[in-house]
């Protein structure tokens, strides 16, 4: 069961970077939980409409997203994902660069099935 699970969560990743790279915001809203509980690198709490209402607006522009050390541990139903992001972009006209870390906790959605990310994390590497 665990390789399905893998392959699954690679997959919900390959494309939750495609849509913050797009800012997609329908990808973005079938990938992120209703109820996500995010915080963010600068530790204020980030709810799924805030993060959706930063793509929606323009305000985050992401020009670049390369992951590595991507490493992933099922557990029940659910995975959690630690993954190193170099991020280049802006945040309301100004440059956001950096190395990040980020840990995500997916889950698959009681009605559909799809892998959804429920909660997250990120801290400032570089």
């Amino acid at each position: 069961m665990h390789p399905l699970i893998i392959a699954g969560i690679q997959d919900a990743e390959e494309r939750l970077r495609q849509a913050m790279l797009a800012s997609d915001v329908a990808a973005l809203e079938a990938l992120l939980d209703p109820g996500l509980l995010f915080v963010n690198h600068m530790g204020w709490t980030v709810t799924r409409e805030d993060d959706l209402d930063t793509h929606r607006s323009g305000l985050l522009k992401i020009h670049a997203l390369d992951l590595s050390e991507q490493c992933i541990l099922p557990r029940g139903d659910c995975a959690v994902v630690s993954v190193l992001a170099r991020i280049a972009g802006s945040y309301n006209g100004i440059p956001a660069n950096g190395l990040f870390r980020f840990m995500r906790t997916w889950a698959p959605d009681a009605d559909t099935g799809a892998w959804r990310v429920i909660a997250a994390s990120s801290v400032m590497v570089v």
